[in-house]
This record gives C-alpha cells, sequence and structure tokens, in this order.
C-alpha cells in the first residue's frame, strides 16, 4: 500500500486530506503534537477502512519530527506523499514590530519544519525516483498581510523553497507543489467571508499528486 504522512494533522483539513487519500487505497501516518487528538484522528480513519498511525512530534524540534516520519517509514516501508501543514499559531505582528524572538516560534515550525520533514522523506523517494511532497501555506505568502508579518516571512521562505524543489526535482520522478490558501477553511463563517469546506480543498491535494504539473495552486474567494 502506499502512504501518506500528513504533518500537522488536525480534525479540519489534515483529517479530510487523509480521508481522500486513504479512500485510494492509501495508508496514512499523522504527525501532531498531542497523542489524544492522534488516537481520535485514528479512531474516526479506522471507523471508516482506513488503516492509520499516529505519531506526536512538535514540527519546531527537527529532532522529534525526523523520529515521527522515521517511525512512520519503519511502520509502513516508505512515504509515497508528505503533506506539510501545520498550525504556528497567529500572532498579530506588523511588518515594523517583528523582532528576531516573535519571528523565531514561526520560522521554527513552518520553514525549518518543513525542511526536516522533507529531509526524512526525500531519501526513500529518491531511491524509488517517485514521491510527492505538498507544502500549505497562507494567501500571505504571496501578498503578504500586514498584521501577520511573522506568518507571512516563513510561509514565503517555505514557499520559496517549495517552488524550487518543483524545479530541481521533476526529472528525478519527486513532485512538489505549494498550496497557498486564501480563505476561511470550514463549512461555515461570518458574513461575508470567503471560505471553502475542508473536503472540498483535500480533492485539490488529490488533483495535484495524481496531476503532477503545477508548482503552486492558489485557493482563494
Amino acid at each position: 500500500m502506499p502512504t501518506i504522512a500528513i504533518v500537522g494533522a488536525g480534525p479540519g483539513l489534515g483529517l479530510s486530506i487523509a480521508k481522500v487519500f486513504g479512500g485510494h487505497g492509501f495508508d496514512v501516518a499523522l504527525i501532531s503534537r498531542t497523542q489524544d487528538r492522534l488516537d481520535a484522528l485514528v479512531a474516526e480513519l479506522a471507523e471508516a477502512g482506513i488503516v492509520a498511525e499516529g505519531y506526536p512530534a512538535d514540527v519546531a524540534d527537527p529532532a522529534r519530527l525526523t523520529g515521527a516520519l522515521e517511525g512512520a517509514i519503519a511502520r509502513f516501508g516508505r512515504i509515497d506523499v508528505l503533506e506539510f501543514s501545520p498550525h504556528a499559531g497567529l500572532t498579530m505582528t506588523s511588518p515594523e514590530e517583528v523582532t528576531l524572538d516573535s519571528l523565531r516560534p514561526q520560522v521554527d515550525s513552518l520553514l525549518y519544519g518543513a525542511v526536516a520533514a522533507a529531509q526524512a522523506v526525500l531519501p526513500g523517494m529518491l531511491k524509488a525516483r517517485s514521491g510527492t511532497l505538498l507544502f500549505t501555506t497562507g494567501g500571505g505568502a504571496i501578498n503578504p498581510y500586514p498584521m501577520l508579518a511573522d506568518a507571512n516571512i516563513a510561509q514565503a521562505g517555505q514557499r520559496n523553497w517549495a517552488i524550487n524543489l518543483h524545479n530541481t526535482l521533476a526529472d528525478q520522478g519527486i513532485y512538489v507543489a505549494n498550496v497557498a490558501i486564501d480563505l476561511m477553511i470550514g463549512t461555515q463563517a461570518p458574513e461575508g467571508v470567503p471560505h471553502r469546506a475542508p473536503d472540498e480543498i483535500a480533492l485539490d491535494y488529490w488533483n495535484l499528486h495524481t496531476g503532477r504539473d503545477q508548482a503552486e495552486h492558489f485557493i482563494g474567494a
């Protein structure tokens, strides 16, 4: 069975992606900070007939994240798809208020975390000359929001790197894409706020994996 590893798995988009890929015959490795959340997700996927395992790790801790992914590789044999979408928490910081201390948590989680995750799974993908890496950012990675300057910086770096990987790994059988989500993820939202259900967004990830052509997919209003 092919395997997808979802880093930053939660009950919203992460679970929806797991269900879509699991419905197409994938086993699922889930990585999140808390074991309780992982146990709940694994149980829900089991009810849908999907084989899943949870591996607790903080994406801001490269050693633990690497260890979690290595555990998934030992369990499933190889990671065929990596989806990276952790939530580092949003701090309201304007560009002129950015400091090293305010920026560091975002960079540690979103940029360094993405690099650590890719380094853990890429050797197996390169050996097989097959694999997919899907990185998720907010729309601020492309058009920054003044009130989210810290997250914008980290996500822009992650996006730049993902597109660079797309351009350099394609001839080795590895497909890489950035998914920029510029709306609220949910089945409902306050009046006038653009939103889209996580189950619908998850289908876009499957289409990217099977289409294997776009370096970036923008999801907006």
